[in-house]
């Protein structure tokens, strides 16, 4: 019996440590879009017809390097994103060259790309732009896993910003280099076809709302902590 309960005891504290790892903050404590961001441009008005026309442009870069970022920018596992933003943080990122700051990403990107973004594509469940123009995009693989997730507004681009954000406070020297990767991480969505250029700058500004929110939080604030340290020792080398 004691070994039972000792066993389930396991389980249940492996299960809580399962969902801590994915997020520091809870649903309630992100940032609730819809309470600032205004809805999509209405079809046939000026702001949709220039997503019609970004969205044009867009496929004339795909060709393009800049469209080959794109379609690496497309990737968010934590492995991924502090690849692309190595160079803009004037450093390696991974998790065996930097693993403070590997944990601190790993746990922080959802809490913009899929919490702080939820609640407008729930509402509003726009339609991404391959799927209402019934095209290919550049990354084919995903276009059935999110033809039915709603556009607007785009959480890659959330989950960029804040990123670049929360780089930037470990390495503020290079805040501007981080911002500009930040941002290009973002419009990248309505390049490779996934966004509406309207999605990607309402995600923008919900992923630079995220830092304050995170900042309270303990747990944020302790791994901070830890990703600052081990920054300054590494530029001590």
């Amino acid at each position: 019996m004691k070994k039972t309960t000792c066993i389930i005891a396991l389980l249940f504290a492996a299960i809580v440590a399962y969902g801590q790892s994915n997020h520091y903050l809870t649903k309630e404590e992100a940032p609730h879009d819809t309470v600032f961001i205004g809805p999509p441009p209405a079809f046939g008005s000026l702001l949709f017809e220039q997503d019609f026309h970004m969205y044009q442009y867009g496929k004339t870069l795909r060709p393009t390097e800049r469209g080959k970022q794109a379609v690496k920018d497309a990737n968010t596992s934590t492995d991924n994103i502090l690849e692309v933003f190595s160079e803009a943080f004037g450093m390696t990122l991974s998790k065996d060259a930097t693993p403070e700051i590997y944990k601190l990403i790993n746990r922080m990107k959802e809490d913009a790309g899929s919490y702080a973004t939820r609640c407008t594509k729930n509402f509003y469940k726009r339609t991404r732009p391959y799927a209402l123009y019934n095209e290919p995009t550049a990354v084919p693989e995903a276009e059935e896993g999110l033809r039915h997730n709603g556009s607007y507004v785009s959480g890659h681009s959330a989950t960029g910003m804040a990123v670049a954000v929360v780089l930037a406070t470990i390495n503020p020297e290079r805040q501007d280099q981080l911002f500009k990767r930040g941002l290009d991480f973002g419009e990248s969505r309505w390049i490779v076809g996934y966004h509406h250029y309207s999605d990607v700058k309402a995600g923008q500004m919900v992923g630079a709302l995220v830092l304050p929110a995170l900042l309270n939080n303990d747990e944020f604030v302790d791994q901070l902590a830890k990703a600052k340290k081990e920054f300054k020792k590494l530029m001590k080398k």
